[in-house]
């Protein structure tokens, strides 16, 4: 792998599945509809989602027996309803009724810093709920000057440590984090230099990284717009421009083929053989966000 390990995020992403149970957050897909507009009937307030289920969000504190027997009764009327998949987002504050939930039939789906998510499907037969995270993304930034010097850097944290291995400035995508901004982040924070994203040049995808989760990562170029180094104390341990010789010289990288590979492109993309994938604002039918699709360009701007 091109990048060591560092303070890991991990990014849903789900399968197209055209009978998918329900979605995962009712700001993503839900149309929100009060299913009990009358909080006496003692049930749960729920939303509908669009795909035949409930989205049930606690806000309030609750006795653990109370909401027990109220979550009975909520769920005895929604598969008279018909519904599918009942989702139950649990702040952490609220943490003392997962037990009775889970005593109901519902189980983990993810968990974030501050809320639990867990699932229930009621009809017969096995679900078609969207699974939970599956990927980590992560990104390497090839960058190098008119020297033909790339900027590589020492970890002192990871199983590179102490390793005596220069490698490029890595790092994990934030959540909601587009991939250009990532790999230019990462190289500021790394090393102090300044850059512009140019292009994805490649990706790799591997799996069961971390915590049994997939990977992708994105090898990516970028140019330098400053060229003095300071290094991240907290996890480079030293940075520099290296001769690229130099760099793929290193017996770490002649051991490993996804390394070599990966010179290999970035040479040949910067003496003009290689085209990559640049990043290009559009629009479209599932969101009101633009955002990025990489592809070739220069490729596609000859025809």
């Amino acid at each position: 792998m091109l990048h060591a390990l560092s303070s890991p995020r991990l990014f849903r992403i789900r399968p197209w599945q055209p009978d998918s149970g329900v979605a995962m957050s009712a700001s993503e897909t839900s149309t929100p509809m009060n299913v009990n507009e009358n909080e006496e009937q003692g049930l749960l307030d729920a939303i509908n989602d669009r795909y035949g289920g409930v989205i049930v969000e606690v806000t309030q504190p609750m006795d653990s027996a109370l909401f027990a027997s109220v979550l009975s009764a909520s769920m005895a009327q929604w598969r008279q309803q018909g519904k599918r998949g009942v989702w139950i987002k649990l702040p952490i504050q609220h943490v003392n009724l997962v037990e009775a939930a889970v005593k109901e039939g519902f189980w983990y789906h993810h968990a974030e810093p501050n809320y639990m998510m867990l699932v229930h499907w009621l009809p017969q037969g096995a679900h078609t709920l969207p699974a939970n995270a599956s990927h980590r993304v992560g990104i390497g930034a090839f960058v190098m000057n008119k020297n033909r010097e790339v900027l590589v850097v020492q970890e002192n944290i990871g199983r590179l440590r102490g390793t005596g291995v220069w490698k490029f400035p890595t790092g994990v995508v934030n959540e909601g984090e587009d991939l250009c901004a990532a790999a230019v982040r990462e190289v500021k924070e790394e090393t102090a230099i300044d850059t512009k994203f140019v292009q994805v040049l490649a990706f790799r995808q591997s799996h069961k990284v971390f915590f049994e989760k997939s990977d992708i990562f994105f090898l990516c170029l970028l140019e330098p717009l400053s060229f003095e180094i300071q290094k991240q104390e907290s996890e480079i341990e030293a940075a520099k421009w290296m001769p690229i010789e130099e760099y793929a010289a290193q017996p770490f990288v002649q051991k490993y083929e996804l390394l070599k590979c990966s010179v290999d492109i970035c040479l040949a993309k910067k003496d003009g053989n290689y085209s990559g994938f640049s990043p290009v604002l559009t629009s479209s039918a599932f969101s009101n966000e633009k955002s990025y699709m990489y592809f070739n360009i220069h490729d596609l701007n000859k025809q």
